[in-house]
């Protein structure tokens, strides 16, 4: 088997005294959906947060596509890598948040191309053309010229997807993305999240829609006190899980 785009060994992430990851190990291959579970808590969020180097792990070893996250190996010592290099590698790498974070003054289409633009110094008139696009395939290319305020919150969640998409990330993180919205709006982004899996985009997803993993990922790990608990096939873990910490979770839930 090929090595894993995303790899965890042993990773640990304390916030002062208080211990949030608790030697993970996972890994992921490249065009492989996981989605995270577990209550809230358990370590999900600042797993990907530490993915996406928005957070320093304190212990064991991160890589993603071969590189360590946010140090650099030379000769037998790792290097932390400068900030610019690590703004770098982070354009590789698109998140979701519960919050859309949409620029308010500016249209829609607008927060699509100012990243493509200016971090990544892409032609105005093309980066317009992709984000028209991308608009198209999430189902919003009539609210190009709209303000975030203009648009529900369902909406405003699937431009937040199309603009980590503009940036060509080769992984996409998704924290709770459905979790601040109406149970209505609920369903357009979930498709919008299922049809970039079905294109092969290696994906980590931390959510509480159980049918969404079920049907979309390829691997579901049960988080539960900064460590994994139980991890497997969608049909195991969520129809025959094996440790009473997932059953007593899942029961909740289901």
């Amino acid at each position: 088997m090929s090595t894993p785009f995303v790899q965890a060994i042993g990773v640990r992430k304390s916030f002062n005294s208080h211990e949030v990851l608790r030697g993970v190990d996972l890994s992921i291959h490249k065009g492989q959906v996981m989605c995270l579970i577990g209550p809230s808590g358990s370590g999900k969020s600042t797993m990907l947060r530490c993915v996406n180097h928005l957070e320093t792990i304190n212990g064991g070893v991160l890589t993603v596509d071969g590189h360590h996250v946010g140090y650099e190996r030379r000769g037998a010592v790792l290097r932390e890598i400068p900030d610019r290099e690590a703004a770098r590698r982070r354009t590789e790498i698109g998140m979701v948040f519960q919050q859309f974070n949409l620029f308010p003054h500016m249209t829609v289409l607008e927060n699509l191309i100012e990243a493509p633009v200016r971090v990544k110094k892409r032609k105005p008139g093309p980066a317009r053309a992709r984000g028209a696009e991308l608009l198209e395939q999430v189902g919003l290319a009539h609210k190009a010229d709209a303000y975030p305020r203009q648009l529900s919150g369902g909406q405003q969640q699937r431009v937040a997807i199309a603009r980590a998409l503009a940036m060509e990330p080769k992984l996409m993180l998704f924290d709770e993305p459905t979790s601040a919205l109406d149970p209505e709006l609920v369903g357009d982004v979930l498709a919008v999240m299922a049809d970039l899996a079905r294109s092969g985009m290696t994906m980590l997803v931390v959510t509480h829609e159980m049918e969404f993993a079920r049907a979309v990922a390829d691997e579901i790990v049960f988080m539960a006190d900064g460590q994994i608990v139980e991890r497997g096939a969608p049909g195991e873990i969520l129809t025959r899980p094996v440790h009473e910490r997932t059953r007593s979770f899942l029961a909740r839930v289901l």
